[in-house]
């Protein structure tokens, strides 16, 4: 199942066809995207992302309303990566340093695999409806929160006691900037690491940061 079933139902559709919605609003994502990054959220105009999706602008205007519907389905398209794979990890994992490793891992190659889509968020957010934002907000605090459960879980089977609530969750957002630091410095970074290298080190610094040693 893809990471983005039915997770944007209140983004207006005239398609009753769930799976086929989802289909061509990931289509739409991927061409907007491009054209986005290339000439500016407010250059990019409706009838150039359905032409690069391969629609006409009657058919885009089936599955989305306006162009900030699509700006919001591009930064949901990242966090519904995100908490899929997370997800993933965490179901398969059997707990402490393995998911913790396992969940900074996958997020990390996330947001190397979705780097444009992670700079869109930053630079256009402000151009969404104030219901949009507030959205993709919750959305952020949401996947901050499953790095605190990550961690907070860690601490408990491995009896670490020294993190306190504030401490967790300064850790559980330095993830989430850790890995978005790897989309905004990759003009530097991938001269000099690949994404492995990049996640090994960046996982031995949270390690220490946790308890003083890398385990």
């Amino acid at each position: 199942m893809s990471p983005l079933t039915h997770r944007t139902t209140d983004v207006p559709t005239l398609v009753k066809d769930p799976d086929l919605v989802e289909r061509r609003r990931r289509e739409i994502v991927d061409a907007a995207v491009k054209l986005f990054v290339e000439n500016g959220f407010h250059k990019t105009t409706t009838r150039q992302i359905a032409r690069a999706a391969g629609f006409s602008i009657g058919t885009l205007y089936e599955y989305v309303a306006s162009k900030e519907d699509v700006l919001y389905l591009v930064c949901d398209a990242i966090h519904a990566e995100v908490e899929y794979g997370v997800a993933e990890v965490m179901d398969e994992a059997t707990g402490g340093w393995e998911a913790l490793r396992g969940v900074i891992r996958e997020y990390f190659l996330v947001c190397d695999r979705m780097s444009d889509h992670i700079l869109l968020i930053y630079q256009e957010t402000k151009s969404l409806t104030p219901r949009w934002q507030k959205r993709v907000l919750e959305n952020e605090v949401r996947i901050t929160g499953l790095f605190k459960g990550a961690l907070e879980g860690l601490c408990s089977k491995e009896g670490i006691s020294g993190p306190d609530a504030v401490s967790l969750d300064l850790m559980a957002h330095n993830i989430m900037v850790l890995g978005h630091m790897w989309t905004f410095r990759r003009w530097f970074f991938r001269r000099r690491l690949r994404i492995e290298d990049y996640i090994s080190h960046q996982t031995a610094l949270i390690m220490r940061e946790l308890t003083g040693s890398s385990p």
